[in-house]
C-alpha cells in the first residue's frame, strides 16, 4: 500500500495557553518530533493540516488549509484525504509525542485495499493516530455536511461499513496516546 501522512497541527491550543506546535519536548518543538517520526516511515508525502500556515513547516511538508468552517480534526483529514495521491492516510496529532515509529508501523501493516485501521484504547476510538483509506473522504464530507463532527461517530460508521478496522491498543501501548494539553502535562 502507498501511504500518506498528515500532521494535524489546527488545534486551538486554549488549554496550552499557547501554540502546541512550538511547545519543547525533549529539547525540540512537537512539529519538529512529530514531522521527523513521519519522515522515518518513509511515506509518499507528507502534509501539515491547520487553520493557518505554519512558519515553522519545513518546505518539503505540503501545507493543507482545513476545510472551512473548522470542525476541528474532522476538518483537517477531510482536507488531507483530498489531496492526497496514495491509497491510505496515516494521521497523527501533533500533541501526541509519546506515539512510536514501531507502533505506526504495526498500523501501516494491518491496512487492506479500501481499509484502513483505527486503534481501540478501551472503550474509545484513537482517530487522530490512525490510518484512512482514501475511499473515506467522501464519509468525511458527508460528516462534515451533517451536525455530528465526532471522529469517535465517524469511526464507528467506518468500521460499520468496512473502511476501517479496529485495532485493540494493548495495556503497554496505552501511553502512546497520551496527549499534553496543558502546561502540567509537560
Amino acid at each position: 500500500m502507498k501511504i500518506s501522512g498528515v500532521l494535524l497541527a489546527g488545534g486551538k491550543s486554549r488549554r496550552m495557553g499557547r501554540d502546541k506546535s512550538t511547545v519543547l519536548f525533549h529539547g525540540a518543538p512537537l512539529w519538529q518530533n512529530q514531522v521527523e517520526l513521519l519522515r522515518r516511515l518513509q511515506l509518499r508525502e507528507i502534509f501539515v493540516s491547520a487553520q493557518t500556515g505554519q512558519p515553522w513547516r519545513p518546505a518539503d511538508v505540503v501545507f493543507v488549509n482545513d476545510d472551512q468552517p473548522s470542525r476541528g480534526p474532522l476538518s483537517g483529514i477531510a482536507a488531507a484525504l483530498s489531496r492526497i495521491t496514495t491509497t491510505h492516510l496515516l494521521v497523527l496529532a501533533i500533541d501526541m509525542p509519546f506515539m512510536t515509529e514501531d507502533y505506526l508501523r504495526r498500523l501501516c501493516e494491518n491496512v487492506g485495499a479500501g481499509r484502513g485501521v483505527v486503534p481501540v484504547n478501551k472503550d474509545c476510538f484513537e482517530p487522530l493516530a490512525a490510518i484512512y483509506p482514501s475511499a473515506a473522504r467522501v464519509d468525511f464530507i458527508d460528516a462534515l455536511s451533517g451536525n455530528d463532527f465526532s471522529l469517535q461517530s465517524l469511526a464507528r460508521k467506518l468500521i460499520a461499513i468496512g473502511k476501517l478496522r479496529p485495532l485493540q491498543v494493548s495495556e503497554h501501548e496505552r501511553a502512546l496516546f497520551r496527549n499534553l494539553n496543558e502546561p502540567r502535562d509537560l
